[in-house]
């Protein structure tokens, strides 16, 4: 799914020389490389105040904690999504509320948000999934509507930039009151190991998620507040930064192997291309098919026996997992998602793909189907 190690060696150099220069510093931990990388993804996103933390699910966590919500309040939240977004919630013994999502998009349904809302929601958590952003800006309204918070999940389109109506653009995470992302190894920007970043425009909750990220602490063995141990070590950081002025060129190296997957599929009547929130760049952390006139999981295991892999991202909506089962919520209630789950496929989707790759992979789907 993902060439890691065919991009590490295009810039082999500049990884191998950060990672020397923490080692040689033995700065491991809040070192000067996190500083820089934290700056540097600073001035790359337009936020004002950029928090490297341990993980994306982390960073989730802690965003909340920063809001001071209370036991029972209900966060609003896709169904259609990875399941950390809804862990933390219950984790901080808060309410998930999830909601349906749109079939183009498979991003959250502004409508079904309206709908979801009561007295006791605080808090929307929109997925940017699979590399576009949510719909933003009639969801914005509608949170300052009800006086909600908006964080937003970004782990998957870093990159990505919404339009506004006036015509100004922001890039995933930077819009709400707080966003959330993760440095994964296969994200667009991923590290050698875990890390996620917290982004927010507002100096108190980024003083406070701070604090929390530090053990609840601001003065050494001070604990202010409840707080957790979150932390991007200076290795990652490294990696982070090294590959951080690449990351445009790798957006458009994603953009073009979607482009030519667009291409080959197009007007398959088995096979739907991914559909475009039409405000938002779409950066492909992954290329999501929808297979509605095949058998799916056929499909898939054909694949791989060609060397082609291919994941279903994801086969169980939040509402039908086992850990979260809620006698609010039946079989049926989220038609789209449930739908969409029995017939999603991902493609290889990296920055490495050439055209032979392409060709193979886009031959091998048409013969299948």
């Amino acid at each position: 799914m993902v060439d890691l190690q065919t991009q590490y060696q295009h810039i082999k150099q500049e990884i191998d020389a950060g990672i020397q220069e923490v080692i040689d510093s033995a700065a491991f931990i809040k070192g000067k490389k996190v500083t820089e990388f934290q700056e540097h993804l600073e001035q790359y996103t337009g936020a004002k105040h950029v928090i490297p933390v341990g993980n994306g699910t982390d960073a989730l966590q802690i965003a909340l904690m920063g809001l001071g919500l209370k036991a029972g309040d209900e966060v609003i939240t896709p169904t259609f999504t990875f399941i950390a977004t809804a862990e933390v919630v219950a984790l901080l013994g808060l309410t998930p509320v999830v909601v349906d999502v749109d079939w183009d998009t498979m991003n959250m349904d502004i409508n079904a948000v309206r709908r979801a809302i009561t007295p006791r929601t605080k808090a929307i958590v929109p997925v940017h999934l699979f590399g576009q952003c949510a719909d933003m800006e009639p969801l914005m309204q509608l949170a300052q509507e009800h006086h909600l918070y908006v964080v937003e999940d970004a782990c998957q389109a870093i990159g990505s930039r919404y339009t506004f109506a006036d015509g100004h653009t922001r890039q995933a995470g930077t819009i709400g009151d707080i966003g959330c992302t993760s440095f994964f190894p296969s994200k667009n920007l991923g590290c050698y190991g875990d890390g996620g970043a917290i982004f927010t425009n507002n100096d108190d909750l980024a003083a406070r998620m701070r604090a929390i990220a530090n053990h609840g602490m601001v003065v050494r063995y001070h604990h202010d507040m409840i707080g957790v141990n979150s932390r991007l070590d200076s290795i990652q950081a490294a990696v982070l930064d090294a590959k951080l002025p690449h990351l445009d060129d790798y957006i458009a190296a994603r953009q073009r192997a979607a482009a030519y997957y667009d291409k080959a599929f197009a007007g398959n009547s088995k096979l739907l291309i991914p559909g475009r929130q039409t405000r938002s760049t779409h950066v492909f952390h992954q290329y999501t098919l929808r297979v509605t006139g095949a058998d799916r999981d056929r499909l898939r295991e054909g694949l791989a026996e060609r060397g082609i892999p291919a994941m279903i991202y994801y086969p169980v909506p939040l509402h039908q997992q086992k850990a979260y089962l809620d006698p609010r919520y039946n079989d049926g209630d989220f038609p789209v998602a449930e739908r969409l789950a029995g017939c999603v496929l991902s493609l290889p989707m990296h920055t490495e793909l050439d055209e032979e790759q392409l060709a193979y992979i886009t031959s091998a789907v048409l013969e299948l189907v």
